[in-house]
């Protein structure tokens, strides 16, 4: 039996899987073909929606897709990969629980997608959260929402004033919309708390370079900068965080300020199990490969050169470097949701013709722009050369990812909760105590108080 394996599950693994399952359905019915799914979650995350988890919008179960469910024709192994040996056709995977196992293959898909980049900035990793996971989304809802009960709570006016702070690191997709929808949602919140004042509220957006939201366009960037500072935030560009240990902010334009919250969306970059495999890898930590989405190494940017191609070996997404042909100025395929989606579907494709012994075909495609999303009713498209914002905006922002959510199901539950949220007010709850998990019952069966073994989640 021949074995493909997939390795990640995020946007291009579960398309290719998706599709491929389908070209290769009664090779696989037969036991020609076995198509293997290996991510260390047992679902598929459907990132641009988690903004809007972060906030309420929609519900966090409606934001990710079951693989079992999803992916019938497929076998699933829930786990991480510590190791590929293309030479040997194996790969080294650890499971939850146990031992690691090898398994073999014949050929591999390499999509593990790309992870939060940090940085060596002082006190970084002790206070920031990311947000690149459903759990960090609710997480980071949990954490917004319970300031407000601390600073309504507090008669340390410095506790209040840093409870209320909120700092966002980074000016792109998952930074701005992650502000705009997460600013709306305290700007509504903090009507149901009489004794703290709207005012109080702080957000910063600090941005390295000289604008926000390059995808869609100077125009666009510049007019979502002036609504987000229309509504209270303080954007700093050309700036960077200095350190921010134990919350205290210091910028390098010189501001120094205390916080509780500090998101951090400051760029992405390869999987670091690439490390950890002997497939040819760029200057940058990307797996190379051709226009096809082969492996392969000698492949010059922007260019439809083939290159030495590493045979049965494929990648696409985040963690790979894919020359990019279009018109659009960039060498290389950027890390976003559409080159992802796109790449999927040729990747599939080639795998299929190979295996039937057709011609494969080059990733090309036309930039179409962007939409972003800051908030309820708000936000700015630029796509085929059309320009909106507001309202309009919002709802093509929408309508585009409710096109491209996997499965009818989950487009019905993510349309039932924009629909509810239309008629009702924003949900105002924390659920803090999901991150204690078992230590109020071991704190009762110790003879202790639960209230005080919960953990806070901030």
């Amino acid at each position: 039996m021949k074995r493909i394996v997939v390795i990640g599950a995020g946007h291009v693994g579960f398309y290719v899987a998706e599709r491929l399952s389908k070209l290769l359905k009664s090779d696989i019915k037969r036991g020609q073909v076995e198509l293997m799914v290996i991510d260390p979650n047992q679902h598929m995350t459907y990132q641009p929606f988690l903004p809007e988890a972060a906030a309420g919008s929609i519900s966090p179960r409606h934001g990710v897709v079951p693989l079992r469910q999803a992916l019938k024709l497929c076998t699933i192994l829930t786990g991480a990969v510590t190791e590929i040996n293309h030479a040997e056709r194996k790969l080294v995977v650890q499971p939850f629980v146990g031992p690691t196992r090898e398994v073999e293959y014949d050929e591999v898909i390499v999509a593990p997608g790309s992870v939060t980049r940090p940085l060596p900035i002082p006190g970084l990793a002790d206070v920031a959260i990311g947000i690149k996971s459903m759990g960090e989304a609710i997480w980071l809802r949990n954490h917004v929402l319970q300031r407000f009960d601390i600073a309504a709570t507090t008669e340390d006016p410095d506790v209040r004033r840093k409870a209320l702070t909120f700092v966002t690191v980074g000016g792109g997709f998952a930074g701005a919309e992650t502000l705009g929808e997460l600013e709306d949602l305290t700007a509504n919140i903090v009507k149901n708390y009489p004794m703290l004042d709207a005012d109080e509220i702080k957000w910063y957006l600090v941005e390295y370079a000289n604008k926000i939201l390059p995808e869609v366009g100077p125009e666009m960037g510049a007019y979502a900068a002036r609504e987000l500072t229309k509504r209270g935030v303080d954007i700093r560009l050309g700036t960077t965080l200095k350190s921010c240990i134990d919350g205290h902010v210091i910028l390098t334009d010189g501001e120094e300020f205390d916080t509780d919250t500090i998101i951090w969306t400051a760029g992405v970059m390869p999987h670091p199990m690439l490390k950890k495999s002997d497939l040819p890898i760029g200057p940058r930590g990307h797996l190379e490969c051709n226009t096809r989405l082969q492996v392969a190494t000698g492949v010059e940017a922007g260019q439809h050169t083939i290159g030495e191609v590493v045979d049965g070996a494929w990648g696409a997404g985040d963690s790979t470097q894919v020359p990019d042909t279009s018109d659009f100025p960039m060498d290389w395929c950027t890390p976003s949701a559409q080159h992802a989606v796109r790449q999927a579907r040729i990747l599939a494709d080639n795998v299929y013709f190979k295996h039937v012994g057709r011609e494969l075909k080059p990733y090309e495609h036309k930039y179409i722009g962007s939409v972003a999303g800051l908030g309820l009713y708000k936000g700015v498209a630029n796509t085929y050369g059309f320009k909106a914002k507001g309202l309009l905006a919002w709802l093509m922002h929408r309508g585009y990812h409710l096109s491209r959510v996997p499965g009818t199901g989950r487009k019905g539950r993510v349309l039932a909760d924009w629909i509810v949220g239309f008629f009702t007010k924003r949900e105002m709850v924390q659920l803090g105590e999901i991150q204690a998990g078992r230590e109020p019952f071991e704190a009762i069966a110790a003879g202790t108080d639960p209230a005080r073994a919960a953990k806070s989640v901030g």
